[in-house]
């Protein structure tokens, strides 16, 4: 009880609210677009390929944030739209389904455009998309977990580049270039690669101590500071999740959650090792 009212004071109130707490636990669980450097770089690589409307894939292990790093690009690249006028849409971003045929990738983008889908044929779907992707006037289409892709369907996928001169950006792990490169025709189109690495590189974790810093500030912002940079915070951060953004985004935010359910202000040091050991 000491601890829930300390934390319930430190929140600026007088006594525990579960409602409070349950909507600070809301707030950690909500994604955020964050400022890293080495996102920054992706997306200063993307606009090029942009620029120049020239296909491309990034790969990288699972758990390294391609993902979310791909869907800020979008969110740096909004949609606009003038009264009376199509909506502009620089950017496409998708996640297509498990074995996704030619029929579910045109049902994807005409979705994400925000346009009604109608029954028909294949050949319907892959002109209605045309239509609605040169109305609205995409310049890129990033298509994540590709390998999901069904091998015919990566012909369609083509046709994007090569009928309609958008760029198309494959994302996915290793796998994916297993995938492609049993159809020439494909690879060729994707050589360019960029490889979206962990925060640690060539023992240097420089990166890495700079995002739990902006983690700690713009993510998890507890009533106290948790001093996560520190050494011994540090330490149990990095062998817990190897450098790997995606899995420090799960242990601090579970940490952090953690903590406020114990009536805490911080995480505190065992607060971080008892969830950190989940991930060994």
């Amino acid at each position: 009880m000491v601890q829930a009212k300390a934390w319930a004071e430190a929140l600026g109130e007088s006594k525990p609210d579960a409602a409070s707490l349950q909507a600070e636990i809301a707030r950690l669980r909500k994604k955020m677009v964050l400022p890293l450097d080495h996102v920054s770089k992706l997306h200063d690589w993307l606009n090029g390929k942009r620029k120049a409307r020239q296909s491309c894939r990034i790969v990288g292990q699972s758990r390294t944030g391609k993902s979310s790093a791909c869907e800020a690009y979008f969110y740096r690249n909004k949609p606009t739209q003038k009264t009376g006028k199509k909506p502009i849409v620089p950017v496409v971003y998708i996640q297509p389904p498990q074995k996704c045929g030619s029929r579910e990738l045109f049902k994807e983008i005409i979705e994400f455009l925000k346009y009604r889908v109608t029954e028909g044929t294949v050949s319907d779907f892959r002109g209605r998309a045309f239509e609605v992707l040169k109305g609205c006037e995409v310049e890129m289409i990033i298509i994540d977990e590709a390998d999901r892709l069904k091998p015919e369907t990566f012909a369609d996928v083509r046709d994007f580049y090569d009928k309609l001169a958008i760029s198309v950006v494959l994302v996915g792990t290793d796998r994916l270039d297993t995938v492609i490169q049993r159809d020439e025709q494909v690879y060729n189109r994707f050589r360019a690669c960029y490889r979206f690495g962990k925060l640690i590189d060539d023992d240097s974790t420089k990166d890495f101590t700079n995002a739990i810093k902006i983690w700690e500030q713009k993510v998890l912002a507890l009533p106290v500071a948790s001093n996560l940079t520190s050494k011994p915070m540090r330490t149990i951060l990095l062998e817990a999740t190897e450098g790997y953004i995606g899995r420090m985004d799960e242990v601090l935010r579970e940490a952090a959650i953690r903590a406020l359910s114990q009536g805490l202000k911080k995480i505190e040091k065992s607060v971080l090792k008892e969830v950190a050991r989940e991930y060994k």
